[in-house]
């Protein structure tokens, strides 16, 4: 009787002690529910991109503003990055303040407006895969409409292209199996089976140059996420990256979700330009 009674009670502990695990955690929140780019929204993500030109570019004063503004004319083609942004979208400051520092180094960056779908669904984490799996589609589409764009650009050249992401839109980077750009920038994802995917699905080309930046603590892919859904993570991308020849992975302590501003993230940035593109 009292072995039974001890069970019980350290069974009654365990079960109270999981009850206020579960109650810890974040309750998820949907709102919108378009998924899929329409004709217009599929124009608009690109009229509506910010980007930013340096001077090499432009031949005067760096251009900042909408993709339909930028100048129909070219001083000079420069490297692009085109920039997929997180689930905040472009009102973002980190984003523009980091496309700006990027033109100082002679590099123009193109950030897609995802939000240019009207009703586009938006999430509070954590909610159910399959929601998470028709956003990240959703962006992975926005690369190819980047890409066309791009090519009527006079400023842009394509044999310097460089994909980049952030969060929700560095999904797509890893995932993109295609071969037209020079490298890629991973922040803040680190290519792991975990609640914001059904399957990671890294495809990256085992030749083309790849630069992961992470925070050791970042809040949603790191250990430190209790509801992250993989006991045995590491924080970033190093496994998916154990076959690629050219991939560099910078773990930044204490560094918070977006990190892409921070002297550090910026230090890797520069070095990874420079030896992707030589200048």
């Amino acid at each position: 009787m009292r072995l039974v009674s001890a069970v019980g009670f350290f069974t009654s502990l365990f079960m109270a002690a999981q009850g206020a695990a579960l109650a810890a955690d974040p309750q998820g929140e949907i709102k919108g529910s378009a998924t899929e780019h329409t004709a217009a929204s599929s124009a608009d993500v690109m009229r509506r991109a910010a980007v930013v030109l340096p001077a090499q570019a432009t031949g005067g004063a760096p251009f900042v503003g909408r993709f339909e503004d930028a100048p129909k004319t070219g001083a000079g083609k420069v490297p692009v990055v085109v920039f997929l942004h997180g689930s905040s979208g472009l009102g973002l400051k980190a984003i523009g303040e980091w496309q700006q520092w990027l033109a100082t180094q002679g590099v123009a960056s193109v950030a897609p407006d995802s939000f240019a779908l009207a009703d586009r669904l938006t999430y509070k984490s954590p909610v159910d895969k399959l929601t998470y799996e028709k956003i990240h589609a959703l962006r992975a589409s926005e690369i190819g409409l980047a890409v066309a764009a791009l090519q009527d650009s006079p400023w842009a050249d394509s044999a310097r292209l460089i994909l980049a992401g952030t969060s929700e839109g560095a999904i797509s980077v890893a995932r993109h199996g295609g071969s037209e750009f020079a490298g890629r920038m991973i922040f803040s994802w680190s290519c792991e089976d975990n609640y914001f995917v059904e399957s990671p699905r890294t495809a990256m080309l085992p030749a083309q140059p790849v630069l992961n930046v992470i925070s050791l603590v970042d809040p949603y892919f790191s250990p430190k996420n209790t509801w992250l859904g993989n006991a045995t993570a590491s924080g970033h991308c190093g496994k998916a990256l154990a076959g690629s020849k050219r991939a560099t992975i910078v773990l930044i302590a204490n560094a918070p979700h977006t990190l892409i501003n921070l002297p550090a993230a910026r230090t890797a940035v520069t070095g990874f330009v420079r030896d992707l593109i030589g200048q």
